[in-house]
């Protein structure tokens, strides 16, 4: 139930789950889940202030914060920030993980909603090395919520235009990390950890059995990693963007592989590449033969700018770039 690929057109070893520092750097990664999402493109400017907890906003952890820099980010169902990147060039990725335990609510503990933590980090860093930091060093307490009427259990991968990659667990309420240029590749479950053994088995990644071409998540954890060790080098981002949409299409799950008795397989409804180099996001939904594009230059983040939305679920034809298309969040009554 979803991939996330880092990788740099110019950088990357012919080793799996190799370093990235050079050329453009790009994410991918695949949205898999058991139904439609409906999900949006927002545009969300700076000086934006946010709680939170709006779910609970009395919540004693609560606490607030202004955004620091825009960002363009994908909203699950409409509302839950579920993938983005910012004008930093730092990107955020949520993933299903359904091991992932955020524990009782602990009132001295901040807290932020689950709809809000990508939003949160997209807003206030411009690197791996801060989202690091500040999510260990206050000891942030991730709070459950549904997504569609399932548990939002997840995990988060951070990546920035350097380069540095971090893979985000949650073990009995706490933030385990992962931080290193080397993960390159995240799926679901199990654990991480368990995840880089597990790819040992297989050809080119240190085993001898044969790559598999499976869905499930070990599967296409291997398939991400081998085949992003040996995308070719390329100094063109057209061809860079190509690249990593093969990847991850080949790392997606295709319609009719879900059924009851594997309900941690469902059909991949979208996917996204990020180019942090060149501060540019790519959307292609599996219904629809369409790629779109929102370049991040040609966006005014000013503080007092209106959020901007663009309905990729009702309005399937768009295609290209779809900068100008966006159009003013309309305000409360």
């Amino acid at each position: 139930m979803c991939t996330r690929i880092l990788w740099s057109s110019l950088g990357s070893p012919r080793t799996a789950q190799g370093g990235t520092d050079k050329g453009n750097v790009l994410v991918g990664r695949s949205m898999d889940w058991y139904q439609d999402t409906d999900t949006v493109l927002a545009v969300r400017p700076r000086g934006e202030e946010r709680r939170s907890t709006p779910s609970n906003p009395e919540d004693p952890g609560s606490f607030t914060w202004t955004s620091e820099h825009g960002s363009v980010v994908a909203l699950m169902y409409r509302e839950a920030a579920v993938d983005g990147i910012n004008e930093a060039g730092f990107q955020v990725s949520g993933l299903y993980l359904s091991e992932s335990e955020y524990g009782e609510r602990d009132p001295s503990r901040p807290g932020i909603d689950l709809y809000w933590a990508i939003q949160w980090m997209l807003d206030c860093f411009g690197t791996v090395d801060e989202a690091v930091a500040e999510i260990t060093d206050r000891n942030v307490q991730l709070i459950a919520a549904d997504l569609g009427g399932k548990p939002g259990t997840g995990h988060l991968a951070f990546a920035d235009r350097h380069g540095d990659s971090a893979i985000v667990e949650f073990r009995d309420g706490k933030a385990v990390v992962h931080h290193d240029k080397k993960y390159t590749v995240m799926a679901n479950s199990p654990w991480f950890d368990e995840q880089l053994e597990l790819q040992k088995r297989y050809e080119g990644l240190g085993g001898d059995q044969p790559l598999p071409g499976g869905v499930d998540s070990p599967d296409r954890f291997a398939r991400a990693a081998y085949y992003s060790a040996r995308l070719p080098a390329t100094s063109d981002t057209r061809e860079a963007t190509a690249y990593m949409f093969s990847v991850i299409r080949n790392a997606s799950a295709p319609f009719g592989t879900a059924d009851e008795v594997r309900p941690n397989i469902s059909t991949t409804r979208w996917r996204t590449v990020a180019d942090l180099t060149e501060g540019r996001y790519f959307y292609e939904s599996t219904t629809s033969p369409n790629v779109v594009w929102v370049e991040l230059s040609q966006l005014d983040f000013s503080k007092g700018r209106p959020e901007l939305r663009l309905d990729v679920a009702k309005e399937p034809d768009h295609v290209g770039n779809v900068t100008g298309g966006f159009t003013p969040v309309p305000a409360p009554r």
